[in-house]
């Protein structure tokens, strides 16, 4: 079974985050962050990965800590998940629109993590959520991981469905790459990541 389990404790946040790669993207999350909840919660679904992840984080501060180490624990979740990487498709990319916003996302599973964002917002935050933290949570989640991630936001004027069409973009493509392949083997002309 494809399943990753992290607990990640710090003097800023409380983590403990389980995801399933074949659990039909069920999502049951709890940050503290109303909008980051709701993101989670899409990149859940639509990535068809199922979530279980509960924050408790210096909110008293900011959001910053909390949309980082979940990123950062998230990612770690889904590295341990995947174990060696093999078997599996490796690369996905998605367009997704949300209303009048477009955004792509390019992925590889490939043990090389990076990450390119080229996204711009207008306003400092949705709720509770700073926006500039998408590129922080995105860059966390790559990086622990072992992911190459491109997310580039085409066009777009109301931040809300921005951000929302980012998270299901990159949701689309990783539902992509995580699928099992036709054989087992391991994608890559070396016969390792």
């Amino acid at each position: 079974m494809r399943t990753g389990t992290i607990e990640r404790n710090t003097k800023e946040t409380q983590i403990k985050i389980s995801v399933s790669l074949d659990g039909k993207g069920k999502a049951s999350i709890d940050t503290g962050v109303g909008f980051f909840d709701h993101m989670l919660t899409a990149l859940s679904v639509h990535s068809g990965i199922s979530m279980d992840i509960k924050v408790k984080g210096d909110l008293h501060v900011d959001c910053h800590h909390t949309i980082e180490d979940t990123g950062i624990a998230l990612g770690q979740a889904l590295g341990q998940a995947l174990g060696a990487k093999s078997g599996i498709v490796r690369y996905g990319t998605a367009y997704i629109p949300m209303d009048e916003s477009l955004a792509m996302a390019s992925l590889d599973l490939s043990n090389r993590p990076f990450l390119v964002f080229n996204c711009e917002f207008t306003n400092q935050s949705c709720g509770g959520y700073d926006l500039c933290m998408t590129e922080e949570f995105f860059r966390a989640f790559a990086f622990n991981s072992g992911m190459t991630l491109h997310i580039n936001l085409l066009y777009g004027s109301n931040d809300h469905h921005k951000a929302e069409a980012i998270y299901k973009a990159v949701a689309h493509a990783l539902k992509i790459a995580v699928t099992e392949n036709a054989d087992g083997s391991t994608l890559s002309t070396k016969g390792v990541l």
